[in-house]
């Protein structure tokens, strides 16, 4: 089928409705995406789909921002069977109608880009030396990192678990990264972008995202997803990471362990320590966390 073809069968009704409902910031942040994807080679090169043919897992981030999904995205990438995009926001393709050959190619175009800017996320390098960022041996699972806004997508939007499900025609499995409450609501707050924003907003935008993966848990099958704590990965990473190897269905290499856990910083930043918090807030998030059993041990004092 011909580019322009591929181009006219796409939902138009379904993009009008994306663009009139988004923000203006959010909209060019897509487009400027797309743009430097170049949808226009990446739908010429579907005539040969034998890249992904051996493709048996799609693997999707959900969770939190700035919990620690780009560490381990990134260390994932680095495997010689698996592809995991920076930030592409897949799930919004999938939404506004991408078919599944589109939207592997976004993201393997994504992962090529990234690892030639050394896989650079918020002023860390999490480039993987020796290790095949942006590249692969034999494709095995592929999947995008971005799981704020996929959690708050699916929040909003739930009917597109099963429309992902559905069009990606491989089983989907689900990494839900999880950090230290204090820690993960501060650094929300430090790296917000509306300068109004008050540590109570980021507390409220962290449990509204609680709720929805409690929601999820109901409605994925219990072997499909996988919690992993940030702090774990940290003080233990080759067998964490070995974890969520096996959990793909995907051998780990002692070399690949070994250089993935040479990136990895000697401790996790307790960002709680540079936001002021009150007792009356910490009590909030305590009481909070007590809804949720995928946080339990967490406390304040950690």
């Amino acid at each position: 089928m011909s580019v322009q073809l591929e181009l006219e069968n796409l939902p138009m009704k379904k993009l009008l409705r994306y663009i009139f409902k988004e923000n203006y910031s959010q909209l060019r942040n897509y487009y400027r995406k797309v743009k430097e994807l170049n949808l226009t080679y990446v739908l010429e090169t579907l005539k040969d789909k034998k890249t992904f043919q051996n493709v048996d897992k799609y693997c999707m981030f959900i969770g939190y921002p700035r919990s620690g999904h780009s560490l381990v995205g990134s260390l994932l990438d680095a495997h010689p069977n698996i592809i995991i995009a920076h930030e592409l926001n897949a799930l919004n393709f999938v939404d506004m109608g991408f078919n599944q050959q589109q939207i592997y190619y976004l993201i393997l175009k994504n992962s090529r880009k990234l690892a030639t800017q050394g896989r650079e996320s918020s002023g860390y390098s999490y480039e993987v030396h020796h290790q095949w960022q942006g590249k692969f041996r034999d494709l095995k699972v592929i999947g995008d990192k971005k799981g704020g806004d996929s959690t708050s997508k699916l929040r909003y939007k739930p009917e597109l678990l099963n429309v992902l499900q559905n069009k990606i025609d491989v089983p989907a499995k689900f990494i839900h990264v999880i950090r230290n409450p204090y820690d993960n609501i501060s650094t929300m707050y430090t790296r917000s972008n509306k300068k109004d924003k008050k540590l109570a907003d980021s507390i409220n935008q962290y449990f509204d995202l609680c709720d929805t993966i409690a929601q999820l848990k109901q409605q994925i099958n219990q072997g499909d997803m996988i919690d992993i704590r940030h702090e774990k990965i940290i003080s233990n990473p080759k067998f964490w990471l070995n974890e969520i190897c096996k959990f793909l269905g995907i051998d780990a290499g002692d070399d690949y362990l070994d250089d993935c856990a040479n990136i990895i910083y000697q401790s996790p930043n307790k960002s709680r320590h540079k936001v002021q918090w009150n007792d009356e807030l910490i009590e909030t998030v305590k009481n909070k966390m007590n809804q949720y059993n995928f946080l339990s041990g967490y406390s304040y004092e950690d």
